[in-house]
């Protein structure tokens, strides 16, 4: 004998809901992807070192110490510079770069053999928004121009080299606008998806927040 089925409308009502929001979701991260892609295309990606990092070497007893840090801007790479160099030191040369701007200085080595291998060793490593100070002892024996030189930038290539490096991706400001008769259907479409959304947005997005209005 047949039977009959009744389906509340607000079950209807719930269930087109359900949909449209899922839609919406999906189209919500294609809209991400193609804006992270976006981001990538436009050069907004890249390389710096996670932390300081010091590399040390003797060269014909004068102590040098390469010490490279992180640095967002003019203001920080100056205060990394006051955190580590040593007054003590004979020199206490540097170099630095963020984004197209460079600057280094000697410190009272002459001109050129100090600074610019600093900064050719950072251009050469591939590093980004980074400081690297080398300080050196003076043990009695002078290099000369091409031993300072070497010194310098070898000891600032070594350096970076034993660095931790990390890609570093622009982020890009994302929001979801929702109505109100959506968001019980948001809560319950998210318990859902969880572990997937959580997935995505940490394989994709870790710094992406989705804002419910």
């Amino acid at each position: 004998m047949p039977v009959a089925i009744t389906i509340s409308s607000h079950h209807l009502h719930c269930h087109k809901l359900t949909h449209h929001l899922s839609a919406s979701l999906v189209a919500i991260k294609r809209t991400m992807v193609t804006a992270t892609s976006s981001s990538s295309s436009n050069s907004g990606a890249y390389t710096a070192i996670k932390e300081t990092v010091t590399f040390e070497r003797e060269i014909k007893k004068s102590k040098f110490i390469a010490i490279a840090g992180p640095i967002s801007d003019e203001q920080s790479a100056f205060s990394f510079l006051s955190q580590v160099r040593d007054p003590r030191a004979t020199h206490n040369c540097w170099a630095y770069k963020v984004g197209d701007q460079f600057r280094s200085n000697d410190d009272g080595e002459p001109s050129g053999t100090a600074g610019k291998p600093i900064q050719s060793a950072i251009d050469s490593s591939g590093i980004d928004r980074v400081m690297v100070v080398v300080i050196r002892y003076f043990g009695g024996i002078k290099l000369g121009t091409g031993g300072l030189v070497r010194a310098y930038g070898g000891v600032a290539s070594e350096c970076l080299r034993n660095a931790s490096t990390c890609l570093v991706k622009s982020k890009v400001p994302m929001g979801v606008e929702v109505p109100f008769s959506l968001i019980g259907v948001l809560h319950h479409q998210y318990w859902i998806e969880n572990e997937r959304w959580k997935l995505f947005r940490a394989c994709l997005f870790p710094d992406c927040r989705a804002k419910a209005n």
